[in-house]
């Protein structure tokens, strides 16, 4: 419509039929295949994602063994803080569907915590909609859970590494706005929260020996209840 195209204009773009392209916009995808319908939205300067999700998550947490390492640690870290943590925990509401990686409460202020966890950053502006989406609907989620909040905070927790580090730093602008609060006032946060904060901060590199901050004792965080932990340290980013 921007260009003035018909949809002669753009099947002699895409180098396809306009039947092909009729099909497409009416949205009759099933017996086209994958290139064509890349080649007709490259035409238009647009990309196509193929995202597969399994029973309400994403099919990536299953297999991304360091977004778990890097969860688990979190949790423990949290736990150890004096707030009550639920990982990995599952919405649908309003016909908006997704999963929290980390909802953490902090029983003495009332303060809720949705956690993103990310081993690497491609989306940032998925990113932002995503931790926008949760922080939205944090509080009615604790609710059903039976937690009562006063105020809702969004925190993203990256793993740290060069690519992380220099995708930050690429756009560092427009992750500042999006979350002001950095790493060093997040930590002094986390022990006593207050007002409401959106931030990022560096973790530990989720894939090496460092994903954990020292302890002085190791438990298994399970997936569904959890019980408070002594844990000593603080994570060195």
């Amino acid at each position: 419509m921007r260009r003035g195209w018909r949809q002669h204009d753009l099947a002699v773009a895409a180098r396809v039929s306009q039947s092909t392209v009729s099909r497409l916009e009416r949205g009759h995808l099933d017996k086209l295949p994958t290139a064509t319908i890349r080649r007709v939205m490259a035409a238009l300067d647009l990309r196509v994602e193929l995202r597969v999700r399994w029973r309400g998550g994403e099919l990536d947490r299953l297999l991304d063994r360091a977004h778990a390492t890097l969860g688990e640690a979190v949790v423990r870290w949290l736990v150890a803080r004096g707030w009550e943590v639920r990982p990995e925990v599952s919405f649908a509401r309003y016909g908006e569907r997704g999963v929290i990686d980390v909802l953490a409460r902090h029983p003495a202020s009332g303060s809720l915590l949705a956690i993103e966890l990310k081993t690497a950053l491609v989306d940032l502006q998925e990113l932002m909609a995503s931790i926008d989406r949760k922080v939205r609907l944090a509080a009615p989620v604790a609710a059903s859970l039976g937690w009562q909040s006063t105020t809702v905070s969004g925190l993203v927790v990256v793993a740290q590494g060069r690519t992380n580090r220099r995708r930050v730093a690429d756009h560092r602008r427009l992750l500042r706005a999006a979350f002001p609060t950095d790493g060093r006032r997040m930590r002094a946060w986390l022990r006593q929260p207050a007002e409401p904060v959106r931030g990022l901060m560096f973790w530990p590199d989720s894939h090496g020996q460092h994903a954990r901050p020292p302890t002085s004792s190791r438990q298994r965080v399970s997936r569904g209840r959890l019980s408070v932990v002594r844990v000593a340290g603080s994570p060195n980013s």
